[in-house]
């Protein structure tokens, strides 16, 4: 069974005479006919009575008009979606991000977006994650990219991929040369992390505990930026995303295990709002670039969930 078979037997269906059903499919008479008589071949049933000159649907006819009509116009409006898709994108792109996100990851993305879609207008805002689920909530942001929500709300986040944070030192230190680190032998460690207001924190702090460690905090700053200022000049660590770290010969980056702290980011959407095109697009170049970029490992399925503090 081809399409053609659907669109001839709706259009016959549809005028019950063969000359205007013809006309309409812009094929001759004989070859509507024949397509119809394989169409019933094939499905093993008459569709139609021919009654002299008259033609009357039969029962498995009207049974399968509904089926066909609704294929049919899921398969119009499906290349109707991919011809749009390929079309130049215009207008304006809102995306909340993450500090994390928008040194490296959506600075590529975007990039790799415009030189496609030379028309659009990308807004990019780097916020906190309770910013952008608010943003979100309002309508004024198309998606956002952050790690994984705590608390319970309307917005759907979709996991990209799962990211385990580092130890970061500086070359000096006398933890420098280590391959890897258990968190216990963090304890009583000098370290400067990020206050308890950030998730990233809380996740941390319940590590520490887990491992039945606790490290000698000498000072909270909110950025990353800061805190490996502050490594580069004491002889402390700090605790980061190495997606959040740019290429340093002062600093050491080492893996932490027992437990190993691990965050999620994705993409939060508001399903209450329709997806613009560009928003559609760009998500799918997200998730391109997170499957290709080797940022971590492949995460799965969505969830419905909130947003927390970041």
């Amino acid at each position: 069974m081809e399409l053609r078979h659907l669109r001839y037997f709706i259009a016959l269906a549809g005028s019950l005479n063969f000359t205007r059903a013809a006309e309409r499919v812009h094929v001759t008479q004989s070859t509507l006919s024949h397509q119809i008589r394989q169409l019933e071949d094939e499905i093993g049933q008459r569709l139609f009575d021919r009654v002299g000159k008259r033609v009357v649907i039969t029962e498995a006819g009207e049974a399968f008009l509904a089926y066909a009509t609704r294929a049919l116009r899921e398969i119009d409006q499906g290349l109707s979606e991919l011809k749009q898709s390929a079309a130049s994108l215009t207008g304006q792109l809102r995306v909340g991000a993450t500090h994390t996100f928008n040194q490296d990851f959506i600075p590529d993305c975007v990039a790799r977006f415009l030189r496609h879609h030379t028309t659009l207008k990308v807004v990019i805002e780097e916020l906190a994650a309770d910013a952008i689920a608010a943003r979100l909530e309002a309508g004024h942001l198309d998606l956002g990219v952050a790690y994984r929500p705590e608390s319970a709300s309307s917005l759907q986040f979709e996991p990209l991929f799962n990211e385990e944070l580092v130890l970061v030192v500086a070359a000096t230190h006398p933890l420098a040369a280590r391959k890897r680190i258990r968190m216990i032998e963090l304890h009583r460690e000098p370290m400067v992390l990020l206050p308890s207001s950030f998730s990233t924190r809380r996740l941390l702090d319940e590590c520490f505990a887990a491992a039945g460690a606790e490290p000698s905090v000498v000072a909270e700053v909110n950025t990353v930026a800061a805190m490996l200022g502050m490594v580069t000049r004491l002889p402390v660590g700090a605790i980061a995303a190495a997606t959040a770290i740019a290429p340093n010969p002062a600093l050491r980056m080492i893996p932490m295990e027992s437990p190993t702290p691990m965050r999620t980011p994705g993409l939060l959407f508001n399903p209450a709002l329709p997806q613009s095109r560009p928003g559609r697009a760009f998500a799918a170049l997200l998730r391109k670039h997170a499957m290709g970029s080797g940022t971590g490992a492949p995460a799965r399925g969505r969830a419905r969930t909130g947003t927390g503090t970041p």
